[in-house]
């Protein structure tokens, strides 16, 4: 099990950026696959981006693609998510989430295949 605190939200303008950074603890960091998820009130959460264990395999969603950078520093027990040109609808808490895997290379894109999660961080885009 490792535990995992979000930190960097906050309430920045349109066109704006924000970087928010995980902090894990617990079991080997560069032994998960890290994703970033977001919920939106009443939307479900998605995943908005996903790196392997190495970092040499990225994922992103359609939406945040050319815009948001999702990065780790193993040494550092820590992931990154640099957002940039922020929209209104990125407005969303943001949760950082770990899987133990065994392949390097593997990013995992489903919610259920994460077993922890961290207690989110408010992000808010002002039109």
């Amino acid at each position: 099990q490792v535990q995992l605190v979000e930190s960097g939200g906050g309430l920045v303008q349109a066109g704006g950026s924000l970087r928010l950074s995980c902090a894990a603890s617990g079991r080997a960091f560069s032994s998960y696959v890290m994703g970033w998820f977001r919920q939106a009130p009443g939307k479900e959460r998605e995943l908005v981006a996903a790196i392997s264990r190495s970092g040499g395999s990225t994922y992103y969603a359609d939406s945040v693609k050319g815009r948001f950078t999702i990065s780790r520093i193993n040494a550092q027990n820590t992931v990154y998510l640099q957002m940039n040109s922020l929209k209104a609808e990125d407005t969303a808490v943001y949760y950082c989430a770990a899987r133990l895997e065994y392949s390097i290379s593997y990013v995992a894109m489903k919610s259920s295949e994460y077993a922890d999660w961290g207690q989110g961080t408010q992000v808010t885009v002002s039109s």
